[in-house]
């Protein structure tokens, strides 16, 4: 299937819509349509590319409605669009519901219009998005670990993966229809960004979509995949962690570990700076004691990686 713009059909009344290039905030969502309602798995990172996305559904869901949202995590390209789905169920792991509220669209916002080098940077990033005047819509129904609902006549099961990517991330499957979307568990073609970890847990979420009886697989960013992508993404993450471990045994700092690992390859993928992150994480998660830098200067970091390449 063409890695378009737009609404794809999987078959059995799934969809996938997708955002080439896949970068920053490019996000994939989802449409299961049932038998006169439907869920949809993800909204997007500002007001107009969600309409958009919702106007391209329209055929699918004018006899079956959205009643329900999920939102596979919290970073604001999964959900700052919730305003716009009225009146539907929204479902979260308890984890994201409570991480939603700590990056609001009126951050982004503000970052994106700052004067100087700050303002700079996260326009480098998100400058193409606009985050003014969204409201915030959080979740309406929370779980922890698994959770099934049923819409239209078919039984969607949540299955929270994280903390990994975030705090909460969630996978969803469609069992009649052998398909998965895994919000951001999957950065096909592009590198994974580990905020949270630890990066095993995120290696056991590959593990669990690989042994699923799944012949549709969703990600996050980028185009559908198999379960040779999903192989790739743990393969990438467990190089990291091996590598990171290594400097870390070896009294490397963080962001000189980051500057040493030669990427083996994985710098072909898109957004590679994002290693300057996910070597913090490790380091994060092997010593309580180590202290990551702020927000704005991880993404000073992943640039700074970026153009020394």
């Amino acid at each position: 299937m063409s890695y378009t713009l737009g609404l794809h059909e999987l078959g059995d009344g799934c969809h996938a819509y997708l955002q080439p290039d896949g970068g920053w905030g490019w996000s994939n969502a989802g449409l299961i349509v049932g038998d006169g309602a439907s869920l949809l798995v993800d909204t997007l990172f500002d007001l107009k590319i969600t309409q958009r996305m919702l106007d391209s559904m329209v055929s699918a869901t004018r006899g079956a409605p959205i009643t329900t949202v999920v939102n596979t995590h919290a970073n604001g390209d999964h959900c700052y669009g919730n305003e716009l789905v009225v009146g539907a169920n929204i479902i979260a792991s308890h984890a994201t519901a409570h991480e939603m509220a700590e990056v609001p669209p009126a951050m982004l916002a503000a970052l994106n219009s700052a004067p100087g080098e700050i303002g700079d940077l996260f326009r480098h990033f998100f400058g193409e998005f606009d985050f003014e005047g969204i409201t915030p819509v959080l979740p309406t129904t929370t779980f922890t670990g698994k959770y099934s609902c049923e819409v239209g006549g078919r039984v969607i099961k949540l299955v929270e993966v994280g903390p990994a990517h975030t705090q909460g991330d969630t996978l969803v499957f469609v069992p009649d229809a052998k398909t998965v979307y895994t919000g951001d568990i999957l950065f096909i073609g592009g590198t994974p960004v580990v905020w949270v970890g630890p990066l095993e847990n995120w290696i056991a979420a590959c593990d669990l979509i690989c042994a699923s009886d799944v012949d549709h697989i969703v990600p996050g960013h980028g185009p559908l995949t198999d379960k040779a992508g999903v192989t790739a993404i743990r393969d990438y993450l467990s190089f990291v962690q091996s590598e990171a471990t290594e400097r870390f045994n070896g009294g490397m700092d963080a962001w000189d570990a980051a500057r040493d690992i030669a990427l083996n390859g994985f710098e072909k993928w898109g957004e590679f700076g994002r290693l300057a992150v996910n070597v913090d994480t490790v380091y994060r998660s092997l010593s309580p004691a180590h202290k990551s830098p702020d927000v704005v200067e991880q993404f000073r970091r992943m640039f700074a990686l970026e153009l020394k390449h």
